[in-house]
């Protein structure tokens, strides 16, 4: 029986295109959302509305980041049987898998998560009349106060803490990921 993808060849130059887009749609969007716009929203807008765009954005760049990541691990799989593979080649597998591991459990369950609590505690924040100040680390003491006080939102500001802390990681790890792989493409470009 045949095989009908053209594992033993090239690449066409369709598949070569489609892999390049989709590792370098990935790491603009890590670059972008991570070094970028949070810190931009972070000192123009209040806590709340800052809130609210990331638990839009930041669940979509998980999944989208993470259907990236799958594309590029099918495609290379495909053209790289693992009967034939090399050592690189091993690793560079290895890499993708990685990637869309973490990516799949961060856009699954710390995204998620992290959208949830910060949800649960703008809404505390906001019976307090908190929440407008501009930027992450304005009125502090405020913060600190009702996390004194009210045990609930104490509980999800730890909470909060962890799920982004672990969602951080994951983030960091999958650039991490991106980087070694559009290394080991650059490494492999025959021309410029």
């Amino acid at each position: 029986m045949e095989n009908s993808i053209p594992t033993d060849q090239e690449p066409t130059y369709t598949v070569k295109l489609l892999q390049l887009l989709l590792l370098s749609t990935y790491w603009g969007m890590q670059i972008w959302v991570t070094f970028i716009s949070s810190f931009i929203m972070d000192h123009n807008l209040n806590r709340h509305t800052y809130g609210f765009i990331q638990s839009r954005l930041v669940p979509f760049y998980l999944h989208l980041g993470s259907a990236c990541a799958f594309f590029n691990l099918s495609i290379y799989a495909v053209y790289h049987p693992r009967d034939i593979m090399d050592d690189r080649e091993s690793f560079q597998i290895f890499i993708f898998f990685v990637s869309v591991t973490v990516a799949a459990i961060n856009a699954q369950w710390f995204g998620q998560m992290t959208s949830e609590i910060m949800v649960d505690m703008h809404l505390i924040e906001q019976a307090c009349g908190l929440g407008q100040d501009i930027g992450l680390s304005s009125n502090r003491e405020a913060y600190a106060k009702l996390s004194e006080s009210d045990a609930k939102y104490r509980r999800l500001s730890r909470r909060l803490w962890m799920y982004r802390l672990l969602s951080s990681l994951c983030n960091l790890c999958c650039i991490g990921c991106n980087f070694y792989s559009l290394s080991y493409m650059a490494e492999n470009l025959v021309k410029l």
